[in-house]
């Protein structure tokens, strides 16, 4: 059998990472997701163990201790971490992994394997960041000002990464990344 792929993808808060994630995940049978740990709460309708890992930072900071996790950075204020021993069982099990992380995360995993496809999702503009991050209703102001500042930095690195996808028309963007993880799992060159 052959060992899967170590997917990332990265980009922009309210770039549509998920809902592109979800639509991957649901037409190609050979991708597996990494469930990622977080101090944040969670967001009304997330599921701990679905969503994300949501331990408190006393907990998170105990992982990073014991070396639980292939990766991990602080976003927002927030910690967030991939626990390697799942993407482990996925990848041994033939599965194509991906990784739904920030930027600090995605240059760590690079760093610890260059083998990894990187995939970077943003959104047409700043400005269309902004109207998806107040339309999610979430977060306070700061918080939204935090994470487009934050976004400026991301876009910024783009470059460094193997395939982009711009989130500016749902349907394009969906079929563009189901053909990218489709490649990816054939075990093709994926941009």
């Amino acid at each position: 059998m052959r060992r899967g792929r170590l997917i990332v993808v990265s980009g922009p808060s309210g770039a549509g990472k998920s809902t592109l994630i979800r639509a991957a995940l649901d037409a190609v049978p050979q991708l597996a997701y990494s469930v990622s740990a977080t101090t944040r709460a969670p967001r009304p309708g997330e599921v701990n163990g679905r969503d994300y890992i949501f331990l408190s930072r006393e907990e998170f900071e105990r992982w990073i201790r014991e070396g639980r996790f292939l990766e991990w950075a602080e976003y927002s204020g927030n910690l967030y971490g991939t626990p390697a021993h799942r993407v482990e069982e996925y990848l041994e099990s033939g599965l194509s992994v991906i990784l739904e992380i920030e930027l600090q995360g995605a240059r760590k995993v690079r760093r610890k394997r260059p083998d990894a496809v990187m995939i970077f999702v943003r959104a047409p503009s700043l400005e269309e960041t902004r109207r998806r991050l107040e339309g999610r209703a979430t977060e306070s102001e700061d918080a939204v000002q935090r994470r487009l500042a934050t976004a400026v930095e991301e876009v910024a690195a783009r470059d460094e990464f193997d395939c982009e996808v711009v989130n500016d028309d749902y349907e394009r963007a969906r079929e563009e990344m189901i053909e990218i993880m489709r490649r990816i799992v054939a075990g093709g060159d994926p941009c």
